[in-house]
């Protein structure tokens, strides 16, 4: 069997390097149009900053080491040009001569990647800039901010790439501002959340431009969409992505409506001998029973693995994708699974609520014990997890790893609850933030008790609601909300006749269980007016702050806590 393989990045040597290990006869040949194959697109920003010394130690295997070693035909800057269905060839162009040739095939595996957006910008020529899709881009970037001795770099984007070429950059010493044309960074996350990396990127010293385009360049000078100049030395590229279809579109194969190359549950194409995988095509979301386009290595990994057991005749049943991904973000640290807030508001669906805890990611006596901020999403009325959002300075990617793993198999709240999970001082809590949001969780889906998010804080306050902060007077003292009033939990037995039971009530903490213990104990003596703030003083302070600073607008706490 000779088989063909376009693209030699995570998908295409994972397909060819399983194919190999299925058929040792197969004659396989891979097709990269770049300099390299096989390399880590995950850590180039990482050379920005010379976390990754040299550009080259990004490249991982070279055409000569697989072929020595797993006897794959590597072909390094060649493009396939076009795709002769009919007669099953491919014609390929040699880019270092232009010289041109054909090659047939019985199987072809399509793994073409992304493109990258390049939205026309008026004045771009004047500014130098790059894209970080590739070894040559990290390379050029790197050396050429350096050797020119340039000062202010403009990311645009707020995507994977951006946020972690933003960090990077700002690592190495350069003044950094990120501009995004949506009204947050990372869209996997929700607007609740994010605001704690915003608040991250604020404090080290990035600047955040957000809901304003990228309009123009004049005089050396970025002008956004609101009229805001920029100083730009450099431009870095990474404003998203689409799928790379073309060559799939010219050879006729069916495309979905977001241009992604169609394929079935085994990763074949319209044509039975062609297959497909990773960010060109969409894949099957296991939590929407949605199609989405899902641009991650890992998937990508399982996509290529599936698709050579596929063509050597071995059969898979396709439970497809959830989604999982983390960042660092300077000294944070994010993850998520699943779907978000925003994606199930996106799909018309209101059948669904959520836990937001901020427990401590280790026992408060430990050194470096810190808060962990975690949101999990579930449905209404089964209790079926949907997701999980974690946030902190420690351990958030095994919180998050071990609902991933949930979700694979439709647990509930009820199972987060009954998780049995390690436990020593350094490393959690003997109740883990997970334990402790599948009780939360599981409490509001039983309708122990009612809550309000932080976001729905800002217009209690505007509005002059009754709110309770249950703090003990020195807390109270070092920063409350401008109209709570301060009745401690260790009062709030002998102070209940001066709480109304005629409106709502709303009741916070530190980071809401001592506001959740006054809630049990006052429903208990006739209240039934009375809501838990998620997340307390802790959530709503990260959930203010960049906002206030940024804008300008009057903040609603007297002095903000994070501790």
């Amino acid at each position: 069997m000779k088989i063909l393989v376009i693209g030699g990045v995570a998908g295409g040597m994972s397909a060819a390097a399983r194919l190999r290990r299925l058929d040792e006869q197969a004659e396989i040949i891979v097709f990269e149009r770049g300099d390299y194959v096989s390399f880590s697109n995950c850590c180039l920003p990482y050379h920005l900053s010379e976390t990754v010394p040299e550009a080259q130690n990004l490249v991982l295997m070279t055409p000569e080491v697989l072929n020595a070693r797993h006897k794959l035909d590597v072909r390094v800057k060649e493009e396939v040009i076009s795709i002769d269905r009919a007669a099953k060839k491919v014609r390929v162009k040699k880019l270092a001569s232009g010289e041109e040739y054909e090659e047939d095939y019985d199987k072809l595996v399509l793994s073409p990647g992304a493109k990258a957006l390049d939205f026309p910008i008026p004045g771009s020529d004047t500014v130098p800039s790059s894209f970080l899709r590739t070894v040559n881009d990290a390379a050029y970037i790197h050396d050429f901010i350096k050797e020119k001795n340039l000062k202010n770099i403009l990311v645009l984007g707020g995507g994977f790439i951006g946020i972690e070429a933003a960090e990077n950059l700002k690592l190495a010493g350069y003044e950094v501002t990120i501009v995004e044309a949506l009204d947050q960074v990372l869209g996997q996350y929700d607007e609740d959340m994010i605001q704690i990396i915003h608040k991250e990127l604020y404090d080290q010293g990035v600047k955040l431009y957000l809901g304003r385009r990228l309009e123009r360049f004049e005089h050396g000078k970025a002008i956004l969409s609101d009229g805001t100049q920029l100083a730009c030395d450099f431009l870095v590229k990474a404003a998203g992505v689409r799928p790379e279809s073309s060559l799939a579109r010219d050879a006729g194969l069916s495309l979905t409506e977001k241009g992604a190359i169609a394929v079935d549950q085994n990763y074949v194409t319209s044509d039975p001998d062609i297959y497909a995988l990773g960010d060109a095509i969409e894949v099957y979301n296991a939590l929407s029973k949605q199609k989405f386009n899902l641009a991650l290595a890992g998937p990508a990994q399982k996509q290529a693995r599936y698709v050579a057991d596929h063509i050597m005749g071995k059969a898979h049943i396709n439970h497809g994708f959830i989604g999982s991904s983390c960042i660092k973000v300077f000294d944070y640290n994010a993850a998520a699974t699943g779907l978000s807030s925003r994606e199930l508001e996106r799909l018309g669906r209101k059948d669904y609520d959520y836990a937001y805890v901020i427990p401590k990611d280790s026992v408060g006596l430990m050194p470096d014990s810190e808060n962990q901020y975690v949101k999990v999403i579930f449905e209404v009325p089964s209790g079926k997890l949907l997701g999980c959002q974690a946030i902190g300075k420690g351990d958030v990617v095994k919180r998050v790893d071990v609902v991933a793993a949930l979700l694979k198999f439709g647990a509930t709240v009820e199972d987060l609850m009954d998780l049995e999970l390690c436990y020593a001082p350094p490393f959690s809590i003997a109740r883990d933030s997970l334990n402790f949001a599948g009780y939360v969780a599981t409490n509001l889906l039983h309708g122990t008790y009612r809550h309000v998010h932080v976001s729905d804080v800002r217009p209690l306050v505007e509005q002059g609601a009754f709110i309770v902060d249950v703090r003990e007077p020195d807390e109270f003292k070092a920063g409350h909300l401008v109209n709570a009033v301060n009745i401690p939990l260790s009062q709030i037995r002998e102070r209940m006749d001066e709480i109304p039971k005629d409106q709502p009530v709303y009741l916070h903490c530190r980071s809401g269980q001592r506001s959740y213990n006054a809630i049990m104990a006052l429903q208990q003596y006739g209240f039934n007016n009375l809501y838990n703030i998620a997340g307390s003083f802790l959530g709503i302070s990260c959930h203010e702050y960049f906002q206030d600073q940024v804008s300008g607008r009057k903040p609603i706490v007297t002095v903000y806590s994070f501790n």
